[in-house]
This record gives C-alpha cells, structure tokens and sequence, in this order.
C-alpha cells in the first residue's frame, strides 16, 4: 500500500486559495482516477478537484467552508501501489503531512480578492475585516503577524481594533473626525442606510457569487470617470449575410453561428485602430496591451454573470471566434470554466440586446478602461441616399455604447472608437465567405 497528498491545485496565477464548497467524497470512499473529490470556490470560479490517484480516502483534514492556500494537503489517499510512499509529482512540494494550522481557516469565506503587498498575502477574510474598520492598506502593512511567514491572521487583526479602539478613547484623538485625504480615502468604507424591513416582504440572502459581482462593480464605480457614447448602426447588411449562409456554416463547422462572434470581429479592428482603448490604468501610468483579449459577459442560469475571454482574438478568423465563442458559453453555463478562462481580458463586450434591450450603460470591468453594450436588433424606416435621391427603406438598426474610463479616453477617442465599431458592421461584406 501506498500514500497519496491530495494537494490543493493552483487554479491560476492571481489565486492564492481557495474555499472549500462540498466534499464529494468521505473519509473510507474509494475514488477512481480523475473522478471529482470536492467542489471549491475562488474569487474567479467554482471547480472540481479530481483525483490524482484511484484508491481509498483515509484522511480529510479540511472542512466545509474552510479557506485553504494553494499547495496545502487536503486529503491522504491509499493506494494499491507497491511504494511505501508515493509523492504526486505535478504538485507543488509541500511539508511532512501533518494536522493543518485551522486556526487560519476556520471561518467563512469573506467574500472579497486576497492581496499581497510588499511581499505580505492578505486573506480575503482579513481584508474584509479591515474594510469594515476603516484600515487602510498601509496600516494594515504594519500590523504584525503571527501567521506561516508572518502573515496576518483574523486574531491579529481583531486584536489590533481592539487595542486601537482602547486608545482611541483617549480625549487627544477625540476631535478630528475626518481622516486626511491620502490613503485612507480609498479603503474608507460608506455604509449604505439602513433599509426598515416592514411589510410583506422576503429577505434573499446573496449568494457568493452574487456578493462577489456587486463588491467589483461598487469598486469599479469608484475607481473610473465614467462616461457613455451612444450611435446608432444600419446592420442590414451584417443580418442578411448571416441569415443567408447559417445553415451552411452549422452543416460545415457544426457550429452555430451568432452576432457575437461577428461583433467581436468588428471591436478587434476597431481596437488595432485606437490601442489606447485596450489598456489600464496604474496609478499615473498607462498600461497598454500588446494582446487582444475579449471578455464576452454570459449570463448564467443562477441569474449571475460571468465573463469569459477569448485570448488572442486578433489571431482568430471567424470560425475559431465562433467555435471558442459557443463553447465558452456553453461551458459558462455549466460551471466548467477554468480559472484562466476568465482571466487576461483587455476589453469586454455586452449582448444587451439578447433580453430585448435597446441599449444599456454597462459598467467598465476593472482593470479595463472600456466595455461596449450592444443593444437589440430592430426592423426601422431609415433614410438611405441613392444616385436617385433620398428613399425611405425598412432596415435592420441597432444601438452600440460604450462605457469608458474618462481618465485616460476622453469623449473625442470613446467616440471616434464606437463609430469606427458601427462603420466596420455597417460595411461589412455581404458577399464575402465563411
């Protein structure tokens, strides 16, 4: 017989931890090669940890609910192996298998993206804490850690509030109430009013994801100029050429073809054209990308999004958009995306117009400086000119807008970009092939 770590997997190059969801197995079950243990949860995606070994469970040191660093050893497997000890070789090297230090983890998931600074990791449930408190991430970086490596624990920081609300109570500290407008601006918390539960009503809790979105779209809110342009795109062209070749397209590539994968091709051009929209922002710096990533926002059957992105997109012709477009989507639904699938976007893009919206005023996906809402299509009399004259014809018209970050893409680039969008769907090639 042989011995097997389970390791917790590194899911991908921003994640640290992760939350454990549910055991699929018990202490005593046998698991087959491959077969899913647990479900677990990070700040990106929900997964599965398959197997690295078929065998028996003789050991599960974590549970439900508990935060575990990437590496840790999570579970011991028996296996029929001849070895008396057997090391997983595609996981990272750990220490001698002993009780894990729970005192780390027992608590909750906070529901917000762990930090490293300075060399120092900060657990979600730690930076959640801190924000409620008004710690700014200075302070933070000062608070001493009993943790592995000197991080900071959940008794190291409620031990420092309690300390610093004991001195606060001195008379010296009492009267400047407002705190400098430096660092602790960011971090400073606004609680929102309390909202009186009267009535018939039901209280919903959020779910992780959902509290999850909500926290990014406050943040992003809060750290980007926000501003919208609107213009209005004939698509007549564009709708007639897929109508006419989409049962060629499925019966070749077995694939169905959507507007998606056509408007990703025009935000791709359109991108070449003013590169200044497809970066961040740090601090004074403008970060721009080499790499065209598009994050396409899904929405899931839970009623939450997700945004998976298509790396490369520049290199992709429209049937590998399509391919990769359907079958992110498909993926998205089902909760099998990885964690790298939804990292890396540069730009994002919003199907508004698939539940029948006009158009919308979508919010900008840090750390990007633009998102484009497409609204629905809609059969409309429109002006045309002709070498005859003006006519009036009923063509397919839809709204495009654009959400960007007024830091860095003033009015006139956040507008010369979507008109350059709506000009390549505008003229795009009725004849051209698939």
């Amino acid at each position: 017989m042989a011995e097997v770590e389970l390791i917790m997997p590194k899911m991908g190059e921003s994640i640290m931890e992760a939350t454990i969801l549910k055991w699929l197995k018990n202490e005593g079950d046998k698991v087959a090669l491959d077969e899913p243990v647990l479900e677990i949860a990070t700040d990106k995606v929900d997964s599965e940890v398959p197997s690295t070994h078929a065998g028996v469970i003789t050991k599960i040191f974590y549970n439900v609910n508990d935060v575990v660093p990437v590496g840790k050893v999570i579970a011991i497997l028996q296996t029929d192996a001849v070895a008396s000890k057997q090391v997983v070789a595609s996981v990272p090297k750990t220490e001698t298998i002993k009780q894990p230090e729970k005192k780390e983890v027992i608590t909750p998931r906070a529901e917000s993206k762990p930090v490293i600074t300075e060399g120092r990791f900060y657990s979600p449930l730690v930076l959640n804490i801190a924000r409620s408190e008004g710690i700014s991430m200075s302070v933070l970086d000062q608070i001493p850690g009993t943790g592995e490596g000197g991080r900071v624990t959940k008794k190291d920081i409620l031990a420092y509030v309690q300390n610093k609300d004991e001195q606060v109570a001195a008379p010296i500290i009492e009267a400047p109430k407002v705190e400098t407008r430096t660092e602790t601006k960011v971090e400073a918390t606004h609680d929102a009013p309390a909202v009186a539960v009267t009535g018939n009503v039901e209280i919903i809790e959020m779910d992780r994801m959902r509290k999850l979105i909500a926290d990014h779209m406050v943040m992003s809110k809060r750290t980007s100029a926000h501003v919208t342009s609107f213009v209005e795109a004939d698509v007549t062209n564009l709708v007639q050429w897929r109508e006419k070749v989409k049962s060629a397209f499925e019966k070749r590539e077995g694939e169905k073809i959507t507007f998606t994968p056509l408007f990703i091709e025009a935000v791709v051009k359109a991108l070449k054209d003013f590169p200044l929209v497809n970066s961040s922002v740090d601090g004074t710096r403008i970060i721009r990308k080499k790499d065209i990533n598009i994050g396409m926002a899904a929405a899931l059957p839970s009623g939450n999004l997700i945004v998976p992105v298509i790396k490369n997109a520049d290199t992709k012709n429209l049937v590998g958009l399509t391919k990769e477009v359907n079958d992110l989507a498909k993926r998205a639904r089902a909760a099998q995306l990885k964690p790298s699938e939804i990292e890396g976007g540069t730009f994002t893009l919003t199907n508004v117009g698939t539940f029948g919206n006009l158009m919308g005023t979508p919010i900008i996906n840090q750390p990007q400086v633009a998102i484009m809402a497409t609204g629905a299509i809609k059969k409309k009399p429109a002006v045309l000119e002709t070498p005859q004259g003006d006519v009036i014809a009923i063509r397919h018209m839809m709204f495009l807008s654009l959400s960007y970050d007024h830091r860095i893409v003033d009015g006139a680039m956040g507008g010369s970009f979507l008109r350059r969008v709506a000009d390549y769907l505008e003229g795009f090639d009725s004849a051209r092939e698939f």
